[in-house]
């Protein structure tokens, strides 16, 4: 549904692996720009992950990385055991000394709340890193996703990162909403979400 360097070739040479993509040439960004990406990306955002009993599955059949940092992708029905297991707990872990007793309370607090926070909506799959640096303008003005972290996870975990070192243009926000409408308490879901990628930088 968006736009991705097709993969050439990979593989490792000299003990260092390698990734060949096909060349995007930047283009300029046409008034449709953002209308498009946003109608795009929530079309993305509707393709779920589902068990044979029609059960929606969060995670992965394998583990990848977000930037430097293993991420885990043990596919699992609950996107709350998901994101509190495999995204959160890993990184408050990590971060150790940099964390007070009353962060953890805090954390547990929280944990506590998730269902009420996310009620219950099918997987998503998602580019998992979609921040600004992490799409491209083509020649003919097409977004082009980069760099991936992919899973099927919930969506605000895409959106709420959209927000991060700049955010988007507000007609993104307009054309994802009018195709895939944002739950009443988005905002924070957001926030919710973002802890993740925000942990990710600390660590």
């Amino acid at each position: 549904t968006i736009k991705v360097p097709g993969v050439i070739l990979n593989g490792i040479t000299n003990n260092t692996q390698f990734l060949l993509l096909e060349w995007i040439e930047t283009g300029h960004r046409s008034a449709s720009f953002w209308k498009d990406f946003g109608e795009q990306l929530a079309a993305l955002n509707k393709v779920s992950w589902t068990d044979g009993e029609s059960q929606s599955l969060f995670g992965l059949e394998e583990d990848n990385y977000i930037g430097s940092l293993p991420q885990e992708n043990q596919p699992g029905k609950s996107w709350i055991d998901f994101f509190i297991s495999y995204r959160l707990e890993p990184q408050i872990k990590f971060a150790g000394k940099y964390l007070q007793p009353s962060h953890h309370n805090n954390f547990e607090k929280l944990f506590q709340r998730l269902g009420d926070i996310f009620p219950t909506e099918p997987s998503s799959l998602l580019h998992g890193d979609l921040w600004s640096g992490n799409f491209m303008c083509d020649e003919n003005s097409h977004p082009v996703l980069i760099d991936p972290a992919i899973y099927f996870g919930h969506r605000s975990m895409d959106l709420g990162m959209t927000t991060l070192f700049g955010g988007f243009d507000k007609s993104f926000y307009e054309a994802y909403d009018y195709h895939f409408p944002f739950p009443s308490n988005y905002k924070e879901q957001w926030e919710v979400c973002n802890l993740y990628p925000l942990f990710i930088h600390l660590n």
